[in-house]
């Protein structure tokens, strides 16, 4: 079956994280960041990486699509600011907001958890999002329209042993329904979406640079995926940011989407 042309045509989106991890494979900010652009979406890319933003953005443009890159740490809420300013001046409005924010380094259990460990996961993973909503919704209720998606993780609501993790990508999921429902009003949507066990380079190369063995580390964490006994790929994941932004979602807010291969689907 052929794609779907121009599914975002003539939309303007943010993606936060659009840069990457450098690796053998595609991130989800990425991936995203093309799919996005193949549908004919004009994109705005922020990284704090911004050369890895950049490099994101001339894929896009080797792919016929269109945009620019801003370089911002999301944690800081006057950079926020300036990042959604700077999409509305370049391009006159906002249609999608897509959350790519996630980190986890350091974390354990609830015994061995450190302040500094909680704080940086917590305002990575959910103080920068509530900044960035902050910021783009002015923009959205006087649009009368748009489209809000956060990444999130299946570990909200799978076992993990990563309690700042686990809890960060709760509160995430709980935020993101109240924005659902505080702001259909306005005819904004938002959603999360849950990723498994997808192989990027931020789920890998960590792993990997640490001593671990490539290939038996992606045989364990293919072991673990219901569906086939295989991890998801960033694809996975830009193709279901794709459905939640287009209007084949239009009637779809306040949902928490696995992207998982099942992984979630054995609780019970």
């Amino acid at each position: 079956m052929g794609r779907l042309a121009g599914r975002l045509a003539e939309k303007v989106a943010i993606i936060v994280g659009a840069g990457q991890t450098p690796g053998a494979t595609v991130g989800n900010g990425r991936a995203t960041a093309l799919r996005f652009a193949e549908e004919g979406a004009t994109l705005l890319l922020v990284d704090r990486d911004l050369d890895s933003a950049r490099e994101t953005l001339t894929l896009v443009e080797q792919r016929g699509g269109e945009g620019s890159v801003f370089q911002a740490d999301v944690t800081l809420e006057t950079q926020c600011a300036a990042m959604v300013a700077a999409c509305a001046e370049r391009f006159g409005r906002v249609d999608v907001l897509h959350n790519n924010v996630g980190v986890g380094a350091g974390d354990g259990g609830p015994t061995s958890m450190t302040e500094d460990v909680w704080d940086r996961i917590f305002a990575t993973n959910i103080k920068s999002i509530m900044f960035t909503c902050k910021h783009v919704l002015p923009v959205m209720r006087d649009q009368r329209n748009g489209v809000i998606t956060n990444i999130s993780s299946v570990a909200a609501v799978c076992a993990v042993g990563l309690v700042a993790y686990k809890s960060s990508k709760a509160a995430l999921n709980a935020y993101t329904q109240a924005l659902a429902t505080g702001n259909a009003q306005f005819g904004i949507r938002a959603n999360v979406i849950m990723p498994g066990l997808i192989n990027t380079p931020m789920a890998i190369e960590g792993y990997v640079a640490a001593g671990h063995d490539r290939q038996v580390l992606v045989r364990q964490r293919d072991a673990r995926v219901p569906l086939g006994g295989k991890m998801g790929d960033a694809w996975d994941i830009a193709n279901a940011a794709l459905f939640l932004a287009s209007e084949e979602a239009k009637f779809i807010t306040g949902v928490c989407l696995p992207v998982d291969g099942g992984q979630s689907a054995r609780i019970g």
